[in-house]
């Protein structure tokens, strides 16, 4: 028997249009536009394959690949796609046949030299002209989609997009999640949906864990408009007879023309129309019909086409600047060896294809990618499909699907529908990763669609009142925010204080400081500490325990996890917006700390396959803080207290001290640098938990991963080791701070859990200000800098243009698009930065920000719990690329790749990404790091980039102990 090997691709749109050239001169004059795509190849980037008789094979395949000509010779995976008696009540009803005018528009626009723009007829236009008109189509007000989520990161792109074209925003279902007599309820009986959206997913439309209820879909409800993307694509063309191959080659994060065919789906979407492609209809079941492909040797980066002016859409509203347009091309263009057919060379891949009969659809890239100009008109002319469909029913009985004429469905109960369906999960335990192991994983713990806070409103709320006090051009005078932290919280080592340090001179990147310490009557500390899995049912139970200001502690089992209760608790505080009016920044007071990567359970994450050392979260509550108004040179004293209780004497005391502060004091905190160390007397270093070759070893299985069609994109880490033995946490984070500023910084010290963190991130998880808005600013894409100026410029120039750091951050983008779109108001998640480049100490990054407004009905920490952990740290699709890393990973993260910030009374937050940090526990210091793996990864040149990510961090801790050493 022959193992059939399936594949999982999704390609991106990007925003502009190049060219496609012909051999001859005479067609290179009438060369018209094409899109270009960005394909995320999974399982290679899959085809469907058009060749019927003809064997397809590859560099990355040893098996022989035959066709199925017909749907009849499907063989079914499951019983889920078996036909039922409660089907056939509808499937004898006579469907919608697409004649030809509904198959291909008789014209359609495409730009040619520069914006002109001319009318083409097609091959079939002759023979439509006696084809009458349609009738005028009766438009409807809005149209309901059902979208089915295959557990895929990009989901909610699409939740966006099609919530501000349809008017109401769809329903939202996990593939596995209704049974088919629940599916039928909907859809026939309530008829709640006009139309169905499969998204992308990963894995195989061929495994029943992967496509759950779609092939079912698509097999049954052939009366009923649907778009599959992607795995969607695949399914339909599976379900029909088609076989899903390998591509020839991965092409994760390259750039390739589309063209099309004028389909109605590509209505005002111009396309190539001079390749020499033309399929042979014949090759593929005769139910499908090819709408669209690409050439793929045609690949790129961004930097390497031509751009031009980005549209700015709903689905992806890019401001100025956004992509620069006059970025040199690559002097080496990338090729793929092109396969060979019977001899022939074959340079097409199905992107896009129809069924003959019914109103069905599938497209191989992704329109919803921020990366598209086209992908929101995609959508929106699958709405005219779904509005055309129901519009030309003979009968007007069957009509039954007509907005205006039933009130199943209005606005208001499709959102309360969406409420009620994502409230019914089942709960179980996951294990090791698998190729079924998503089943599993779908079942366990929290649901991330979960996210309404039915609990938001604050009935019995504790008021808290704040007072502050602005002191003037201060910071300079006293020499600076080190020396006002050392002069406040300093002199006894750190002990119990906390400090979010901009410690980067670029003050464009952050403004503001705050630090605070143990002492008013609110203060407290949170410990928290997952429970091992064989003492609980729940996954995201722990342990915690709280220290108040006098010493007293109490010990509580959360049940529900450590993100449910600081929802609680912050839910359970009020506040007067008087009070912070005039502050320019929005911490006031609140939850200071730290949250470990493994929280990612309480995130709709699977089960933890190892367990932290130290804490997974450590917060304090602190009511007395100073904040440092880095731009302006002003120091703000705040402190926060009951309604009904009085004053402390903090700021009064605080505001002596610093007015006091002498030069004498100044040169005190300033002799305490260290000497620099000759490397020679280096005695001890950072040990990895990995050798070079182990890790070599997992770079290569998560490629293979990657090759399979399990992930796009997987976040690789390991940790490096020293026990070093009792040190002083604030010295050693004084130094790193000296060598490697970030303005993203901290120093926490928790003295009852023997815990410090000394952290230079340079990146941001999230952000949620007073007006609402969210802001991601995620890092994919870093190099060393230069020892020159002019080596420092051609690196930072080479990253720009790096056709992989490019891939890496366009998918991470998308991925934390997809999480803002969770719980932001549809169509404000939009991208004002993408792939910029920043420049550190030691490195350069590309670093791009996603913005979007919250829902109102959404806590702060449900809109941690639905990104958690960053994108940057895990990869894409999220949950199955986190099972992948937990069974590559021989250990815990701990509080690495976590979170460090703060979460303001007043419903604020500002969370880092735990990266380029020193974790002390217990005399050993850890760092951790790594890189995002993607099929254009080198396996040694990934080695040296989480090399060089711990340089930094391991050379200011090397320093401080050897010149420690040496002073005594």
């Amino acid at each position: 028997s022959t193992t059939l090997f399936f594949c999982f691709s999704s390609s991106f749109c990007a925003p502009f249009i190049q060219s496609h050239s012909s051999p001859s001169s005479e067609r290179a004059n009438e060369q018209a536009s094409s899109i270009i795509i960005l394909i995320y190849s999974i399982r290679v980037a899959s085809r469907i394959s058009l060749i019927s008789r003809v064997r397809f094979q590859t560099s990355y395949l040893n098996m022989n690949f035959s066709l199925s000509s017909t749907s009849s010779e499907l063989a079914c995976p499951s019983d889920c796609v078996t036909r039922s008696p409660v089907a056939n009540r509808f499937l004898s009803r006579e469907p919608v046949r697409f004649d030809e005018t509904w198959k291909k528009k008789q014209h359609f626009k495409i730009p040619r030299c520069g914006t002109k723009k001319v009318f083409v007829e097609d091959s079939l236009s002759i023979a439509k002209k006696s084809v009458p008109r349609r009738e005028p189509v009766e438009r409807l007000g809005f149209v309901r989609t059902l979208l089915i989520d295959n557990y895929d990161s990009y989901t909610f792109n699409i939740y966006q997009a099609l919530s501000t074209i349809n008017g109401v925003p769809p329903v939202v279902i996990r593939n596995d999640e209704w049974t088919w007599e629940e599916a039928y309820r909907y859809l026939y009986e309530d008829a709640a949906f006009d139309n169905i959206v499969i998204s992308p997913g990963p894995g195989s439309p061929m495994c029943p864990a992967d496509i759950g209820i779609c092939l079912r879909l698509l097999l049954e409800c052939r009366d009923i408009p649907i778009l599959g993307v992607c795995l969607g694509h695949q399914a339909l063309g599976y379900v029909h007879g088609a076989h899903v191959v390998h591509a020839p080659e991965p092409v994760h994060g390259r750039l390739s023309g589309i063209e099309h065919d004028g389909n109605i789906l590509f209505s005002d979407i111009p396309s190539g129309r001079n390749s020499d492609f033309k399929a042979d209809k014949e090759s593929l079941p005769k139910e499908l019909i090819p709408i669209a492909w690409t050439v793929y040797d045609d690949t790129g980066s961004f930097s390497e086409k031509k751009f031009s002016t980005p549209v700015n859409t709903s689905l992806s509203p890019l401001g100025n600047g956004s992509v620069n347009s006059a970025l040199e091309t690559l002097e080496e263009q990338s090729y793929w060896p092109s396969p060979h057919v019977d001899g022939k060379q074959d340079r097409h891949i199905l992107m896009g294809i129809m069924h003959s009969t019914f109103p069905h659809y599938g497209l191989q890239f992704h329109p919803e990618s921020i990366a598209t100009t086209y992908g929101s008109q995609i959508f929106k002319n699958f709405k005219n499909v779904t509005v055309d469909y129901w519009s030309r029913y003979k009968s007007p009985s069957l009509r039954r699907r007509m907005i205006n004429e039933t009130a199943n469905m209005q606005v208001p109960s499709a959102c309360q529908l969406l409420k009620e369906l994502s409230r019914t999960r089942n709960t179980g335990n996951g294990s090791s990763y698998n190729s079924n192991s998503l089943s599993t994983a779908k079942k366990n713990g929290v649901d991330v669609f979960n996210l309404v806070d039915l609990a938001y409103a604050k009935p019995h709320s504790q008021l808290l009142r704040l007072k502050w006090k602005k002191l003037e051009r201060l910071v300079h005078k006293v020499g600076g925010a080190r020396n006002i932290f050392m002069e406040l919280y300093g002199k006894n080592r750190g002990n119990d204080a906390f400090w979010l340090d901009t410690s980067s001179s670029d003050k464009a990147r952050g403004r503001f400081s705050f630090m605070g310490g143990k002492g008013g009557s609110l203060w407290k500390q949170l410990t928290f500490s997952l429970s091992d899995q064989s003492e609980i049912t729940s996954k995201h139970a722990g342990h915690l325990l709280i220290e108040d200001a006098h010493g007293s502690t109490e010990k509580r089992f959360l049940e529900e996890g450590f993100l449910d209760f600081l929802r609680k608790e912050l839910s359970s505080i009020s506040y007067d917006e008087k009070d912070f009016k005039g502050l320019p920044f929005d911490f006031c007071g609140g939850y200071v700390g730290c949250i470990g990567y493994d929280i990612k359970v309480e995130c709709g994450m699977p089960i933890n396959r190892h367990k932290s050392n130290a804490p997974d979260a450590c917060f304090f509550f602190a009511d007395n803080v100073v904040a440092i108004d880095h731009q302006l040179d002003d120091v703000y004293v705040l402190s926060l207290h009951e309604e009904d209780t009085a004053e402390t004497s903090f700021m009064n005391d605080t505001e002596e001290k610093l007015i006091t502060m002498s030069v004498s004091s100044t040169r005190k905190w300033k002799d305490q640098s260290l000497p620099a160390i000759d490397s020679s007397q280096r005695k001890a270093s950072f040990v990895p938990d990995k050798s070079r070759e182990q890790y070599i070893n997992d770079v290569e299985r998560c490629m293979q991963y990657i090759k399979d069609g399990e992930s796009y994109e997987l976040c690789l880490t390991t940790q490096n080791r020293w026990r070093i033995g009792n040190t002083d946490p604030l010295g050693l984070y004084l130094h790193l701070r000296e060598k490697n500023p970030a303005p993203y910084a901290a120093f926490l010290n928790f003295s009852n859990s023997n815990l410090s963190l000394c952290c230079s991130s340079p990146e941001r998880f999230l952000r949620l200000d007073r007006n609402g808005m969210l802001e991601a600013k995620p890092i994919k894409g870093t190099i060393a800098r230069g020892s020159t100026p002019e080596e420092d410029e051609l690196l930072k120039f080479e990253l720009k243009l790096s056709e992989k750091n490019q891939a890496e951050n366009l998918m991470i983008v998308d991925l934390l698009r997809n999480d803002l779109g969770r719980v932001c108001e549809p169509g404000s998640v939009h991208v004002p930065n993408l792939m910029d480049v920043e420049t550190y100490t030691t490195v350069h990054t590309m670093v791009s920000t996603v913005r979007g407004l919250k829902k109102t009905d959404i806590s702060p920490v449900e809109c941690v719990r639905a990104a958690f952990p960053g994108g940057s740290m895990t990869g894409a699709p999220k949950l199955r690329s986190v099972e992948i890393l937990d069974s590559l990973e021989n250990c815990s993260r701990g509080l690495y790749s976590g979170s460090i910030g703060y979460f303001s009374y007043n419903g604020t937050f500002d969370l880092n990404i735990v990266i380029r940090t020193v974790v002390l526990h217990e005399d050993e210091a850890t760092i951790g790091a790594g890189g995002a793996i993607v099929a254009l990864s080198n396996p040694e040149d990934e080695f040296e980039e989480m090399i060089l990510k711990t340089r930094a961090p391991a050379n200011a801790v090397i320093e401080f102990c050897s010149g420690s050493s040496e002073r005594h």
